[in-house]
């Protein structure tokens, strides 16, 4: 995207320097510290589940249509995206339409109820999948959350197409290109909120099993 700033003689485009200083930070700051962090992470006790698991997978039975992995995901990123588009769509009116964004407090409520509702929602299929048998919750926890983003970009979509007049192919891979950015983002950031979510209940749920 720089690339293409740089084509069209945007004032926008980071110079080259600028880009090999970014890298270097990079090299200098963040390597170290990923392997700094993996060193003391692999020091620690690895995490002790509450009860022992069989070694052979027991056979999941047959599901029913809302505890089958792919409806399930597409469901548990309704109520999250719903909290948040109202905001969403100032958001990218600050971003592309120029527009001044001042509602910080009420962004940091929406963030909190955010993160509250893509916890429950998660839990809450999570819970059913369990109660149907299905014991694949990781990543299907992850995805359940994680697709809000998905709804995120459709949004980003209908904006571009019913609210902005960008024309040009540099300008229409520049909108994309950085929403794009912000929807991988914003697709870690719940899928982690998620899965955490999920882990602790989990957790929580079977740490008071007793098993004989």
């Amino acid at each position: 995207m720089n690339l293409i700033l740089w084509g069209e003689g945007s004032s926008a485009a980071i110079p080259f320097g600028t880009l090999v200083a970014i890298l270097g930070l990079w090299f200098c700051i963040s390597v170290p510290l990923t392997f700094i962090g993996a060193y003391f992470g692999f020091k620690k006790n690895a995490i002790e589940h509450p009860v022992r698991t069989n070694q052979i997978p027991r056979q999941i039975p047959e599901q029913s249509f809302y505890t089958k992995p792919l409806p399930g995901i597409i469901m548990g990123g309704i109520l999250p995206f719903g909290c948040i588009f109202i905001q969403l769509f100032f958001i990218l009116n600050s971003i592309w339409s120029h527009q001044m964004y001042y509602m910080f407090g009420f962004l940091f409520l929406v963030f909190i109820i955010l993160v509250i509702t893509c916890s429950e929602a998660t839990i809450l299929l999570c819970y059913f999948h369990l109660c149907a048998e299905d014991y694949h919750w990781q990543w299907r926890s992850f995805l359940t959350s994680g697709f809000t983003a998905v709804y995120f970009l459709i949004y980003a979509v209908h904006y571009f197409f019913s609210k902005l007049q960008i024309i040009g192919t540099a300008s229409t891979i520049l909108y994309f290109g950085y929403t794009m950015i912000m929807v991988l983002i914003f697709f870690l950031f719940t899928g982690t909120i998620g899965f955490f979510a999920c882990f602790w209940f989990v957790t929580k749920i079977y740490s008071v099993v007793k098993v004989d």
